[in-house]
Formats: C-alpha cells, structure tokens, sequence
C-alpha cells in the first residue's frame, strides 16, 4: 500500500472528545473517527489492525476445539423473557436497545448471546453423545451505556468474540475452561499484550465462577489488586483480604452519650479521639427487585471499612433468589415518598426498628439485615443510638436488640473493599499492590443458570433429560486495539506490537522528487511485498518532517528511511519501539529486516 493512495488524515491536536492517551492517539492517528456518541467509524488502518487481531483470536479458538458461527444480532424478546434478564436488561437503566417491529413484537439488539445460544442448543444438541460443543462469533454488540466514553474503550456499538461451550457435566465444563483460559492467555501474549487474569464477579452474566484478563494501564476503568507473591490477583469487585485488626475499645459501661451535630465517623473520632475501627456504621438502601418489589436493606459495617456494592448486590441476589435491577441508598426525599416517619441519618444503630417502615406505601415492611464480617467480629463498639445527636458506646451485638439482629450466619457476609497494603487470605505474609486494569477478557464457568431458565438440555446416558452445564468466553476484539495503544505508546505517538500493526514496516522516501531517492524506495518496498512483508510506502510530496512525524503517531514497527545517502546505497533502519537508529546498505537492512521479522 501507498500512502499517497491510502485514507490517512492525521490531526496535529488533540481533540476536545478524547480524555485518555489511546483515544487521542487513535483519532490523530486516522484510526477511528467518532459517528455519534459511543458510535465510531474503523478507519482502514485500524480495520487492519482489527483484521489481524481477529486471526490471532481465529487461530487460537480453533487449536482449543472451538466451531465458528454467526447468530442473529436481533433476538426476539421472549427468548430474554424466558432467562429472566428482559426486565433486567431494558428497564431504567438496561444496556440493551430494544424496539417493536411493524407487528408490535418486542425485539431486543444483542448485547450478548446467552439466551440465542441455548435456545438453539437445546433444538440441535439433544444426545450426550453430541457433547460437548464449543462454538464463537466475532460479531458487532450493542450496549446502551449511559455515558459512551475513551473512544473504543466504553462504546454503544464495539466487536466482540464471544464464545459458549455445552457439556454433560461439571468435569468435562471446567476441562474446556481450563483451555480456554490457556487460549487466551496466548491470545494477549501474541497480541504483545501484558494481560493480568484476574479472580472476577460474574455480574449480570452469572454464573459459578470467572476471571478477567486485564490489561494493566494508568486509565484503566477498573481497580485491580495483585498480592506481592504473585499468586493472587482480583478486581476490586470480588477480591478479599484480612482486615487490619480494629484499635481496643477502652473499658466502660455500655451507655448512651450525647453527641451533638457529630453525624459522620470524621466527626465523631476528632472529637472524641475514637478511632474509625471502633465504630459500627449502618448504611440504609433500596434494592429494586426484578419481581419489581422495593426491599430495604440494612448494612453494619465497621466504621473503618468501604461497602462493595457488587458484593452487596450479589448477597442480596442470593438471599432474595432473584436479581437485583437497582441498589441505591434511602434518602430523605425517599422517606417523604414513602409516607414514612423521618430518620435519625448518621445516628443510626443497627438496632433500627422495623417500626420506621410500617405504613411504607409500595417498600417492603422490614429490613433485610446484613453485616460484614469486619462489624461482627467487634465485641464492643460504638454504634448511632437512633436518636438524633446520640451514640451508644461500649455496646455489644448481645446488648442489642436481638429481635432485630436473627443470627442467621448466612447475614454476616463480607461486604467490604479489599484495599492495598492488606494482608492475603492465602498468605498472610503477603500484600495487595493496586494496579489499573483495562478488561479485555471475560471467562465464566455459567453451570446451567440458563440451560434450566430456559428448558434446554440432553439426553444423558441412562436416557433422563438434563440441563446443560455451559461455559461463556469473551473478548473485546476493538477494545483490545485500544488497550494495546494504551499500553504501547510514547510522547509522539503509537507503537504497535508487530503482530498486530496495521503494516509491518514503513518505508519513507524523505524526497519523492529525488529520483535515486524515488527508485530506490520503490526497489525496497518491492522487495518486501515479495517478501510477504505487509509493507507501506510513503511517497507523498511532503517535506520529510512531515512524513517522520505521521510515522511516529501512526506507529509502524519498523521504518526504512530512504534520504540523502540513497547515492552510496544507504538507508536509514528504526525501530519505534526504542527509536534506535542504523545506518546500514540498504541489501543489509533488507536483510536485517527479513531476519527479524521471519516466524
């Protein structure tokens, strides 16, 4: 390919859209182009760079016994109804476009192929014979973000490979999770990606286990935490730790203190000299059930401590047996709402009565009651008194009222952030160092949620039908792209890993005008095109700054730099990665180049 023949418009700044370095970088670089919000054009080079990507992806899918297919991007609303997730997904703020078609049928846009894939599965695959299977797609995904942003990163419209494995028991689903998770990893280690995989929550997918690939970047969206042995790492949203051990309470008798306008933990260990990890906090909030019921939930949590709202959300799912659509905290406008009494807000104990609720117009009458185990393990603490300006000290969970505290374990939970610095449940001599990560892979051991929400299954040997066992594999084909940018790149532009590049090497002819300099680009670039080298050829009538400043925002591995020695037969040898320069005949790096780069 020839530069002057290719599609290439890059902008010298920054645009006003792009917060993040890779974003920037691709819309410099003539990459993508912005359509609409989370909307995006893939530009020839990065669909180049897309291309390749998908081969590697192609090429390790089928080694690990996977069957490439295409389902429909458009699914019928009854298919979500029968798994649960329609209400889920469309309601408020679901990620799925939805629509009605000429006859009023509901219809959804994929954001994901669950519900499409056991369908079918169930109608094609009815002996344990015929098991197991493993089939993907590398197709486009819509998602109704909220708030579309950093370019390919969190866009509405993205590509994707998904894959979903079927299997005739539990056995034989983790052996194909086992190789998958090999598949990827050499995906992301071919890709010149540093991918960290991650123990992860299965979110709105579910399912009995997962693990995320991250890429690990500065602006990553995610928080992820590695132990200083190496041998754990989590997203913050599932990862565990052991808790810094709370500050003694001094002795004294339980009692009632005033405590006037001290409504936050801040205040209150400033003025008294308490410290955070001798106070019981209690959160109020409202979980919206896919039943579409409103339940009140009650958290204690050690004062010291961060609620995980996604294991929140997960304790909640399990204990109510259904999904949660929406866990936000009360407020007092809530209260109003509701036609409920008013609050004592940072005065609450975990002894609040069932009373405050009686009379609440469509919540539910009673509190779910949760603790994390941080708050349990106190044997005297400080708790809010119910009573505006007034605090319990030196009180026990004995000395509460236990009519509203059931010991049920299955209610002390772990609720909390892990954070840096804590010690390992596997190790205790070991620590968590954060890290940001951007996700790139998402593997899930699924167990038959959806083959039982949905009625498909097999024949098993003894002739009985049964539920599949499933598996679920994805990848974010352009977030990836993204991610390599974001992890591989300098102050004048991209630097893509050879494997992924859009070409592999660059030559520049400084001087197009220049005949000797002309010929002789044209004799290397030939060259390598018959060498089987993806190569470009920059023969624009632009000064040679111009040219060496496009190449190093555009980011090709290797450049060959055709200037004012193209008389004596020599040319310039870069390598972007490091910039290093040499000047060599050209036969030698035509040589030097074919060397590196043969498999």
């Amino acid at each position: 390919m020839r530069v002057s023949r290719l599609l290439l418009v890059t902008l010298r700044d920054v645009p006003a859209e792009a917060e993040i370095t890779s974003h920037q970088l691709l819309l410099r670089g003539g990459f993508i182009r912005r359509v609409g919000p989370g909307v995006y054009a893939y530009l020839p080079l990065m669909w180049r760079v897309l291309q390749k990507i998908t081969a590697i992806v192609r090429q390790e899918m089928d080694l690990a016994g996977a069957q490439e297919t295409l389902l429909p991007q458009l699914h019928p609303a009854e298919l979500w109804k029968r798994s649960g997730r329609w209400q889920g997904y469309t309601a408020g703020e679901g990620i799925m476009f939805h629509l009605e078609d000429r006859q009023g049928r509901q219809l959804g846009l994929g954001p994901t192929h669950e519900e499409v894939i056991t369908s079918l599965a169930g109608e094609l695959l009815r002996s344990y014979k015929q098991l197991p299977v493993n089939l993907y797609q590398i197709q486009t995904k819509f998602r109704d973000e909220i708030r579309p942003r950093f370019g390919l990163m969190r866009g509405r419209e993205f590509i994707m490979k998904d894959a979903y494995s079927f299997h005739a028991d539990e056995a034989d689903l983790k052996l194909t999770y086992a190789r998958m998770d090999t598949a990827y990893r050499r995906i992301f280690e071919r890709c010149g990606l540093d991918a960290v995989p991650v123990d992860a929550d299965s979110g709105a997918i579910g399912g009995a286990a997962s693990q995320e690939f991250m890429v690990t970047a500065d602006a990553g969206e995610d928080l992820i935490l590695i132990s200083d042995d190496g041998q754990y790492s989590a997203n913050q949203e599932k990862a565990v730790s052991i808790p810094p051990d709370p500050v003694p309470l001094d002795p004294g008798e339980d009692s009632v203190v005033s405590t006037p306008a001290l409504s936050t933990i801040d205040a209150l260990c400033r003025e008294h000299g308490w410290h955070p990890s001798q106070l019981v906090k209690v959160l109020l909030l409202v979980a919206r059930l896919e039943d579409g019921s409103d339940q009140p939930v009650l958290v204690s949590l050690r004062g010291d401590q961060e609620l995980n709202t996604v294991k929140l959300v997960n304790a909640i799912t399990r204990l109510q047996e259904q999904g949660v659509l929406d866990c936000r905290p009360i407020s007092p406008e809530d209260l109003r709402k509701q036609n409920l009494p008013s609050i004592p807000f940072g005065f609450i104990g975990p002894d609040l009565g069932e009373g405050v609720l009686e009379g609440a117009t469509t919540w539910r009458r009673h509190f779910l009651r949760l603790r994390d185990r941080t708050a349990s393990e106190l044997e005297h603490f400080i708790c809010g008194a119910n009573q505006i300006d007034q605090h319990r000290i030196n009180t026990s969970w004995t000395a509460l009222n236990k009519a509203a505290l059931p010991e049920d374990p299955a209610l002390t939970l772990d609720l909390r952030n892990a954070k840096t610095n804590e010690a390992c449940v596997h190790n205790p001599a070991a620590h968590l160092q954060e890290k940001r990560g951007i996700e790139v892979g998402h593997i899930f051991q699924l167990g038959r949620k959806y083959s039982e929400a949905m009625e498909s299954g097999f024949t098993n040997e003894s002739g009985s039908n049964e539920p599949f066992w499933m598996g679920c594999y994805g990848i974010g084909i352009s977030r990836l792209a993204q991610a390599a940018v974001e992890q591989h790149h300098d102050q004048a532009g991209i630097c893509w890993p050879t494997a992924i590049a859009p070409f592999t090497v660059l030559v520049v002819v400084a001087n197009i005008k220049d005949v000797t300099q002309a010929n002789l680009g044209e004799q290397l670039y030939n060259h390598l095109i018959e060498a089987g080298v993806d190569a470009l050829l920059d023969d624009r009538p632009e000064r040679a700054g111009v040219k060496f400043k496009d190449a190093d925002l555009i980011g090709i591995p290797w450049r060959v730099v055709v200037g004012r020695d193209a008389a004596e037969g020599i040319v310039e040898l870069v390598c972007r990665a490091d910039h290093s320069v040499r000047k060599l005949p050209h036969d030698d790096a035509l040589g030097s180049l074919l060397s590196m780069l043969r498999p």
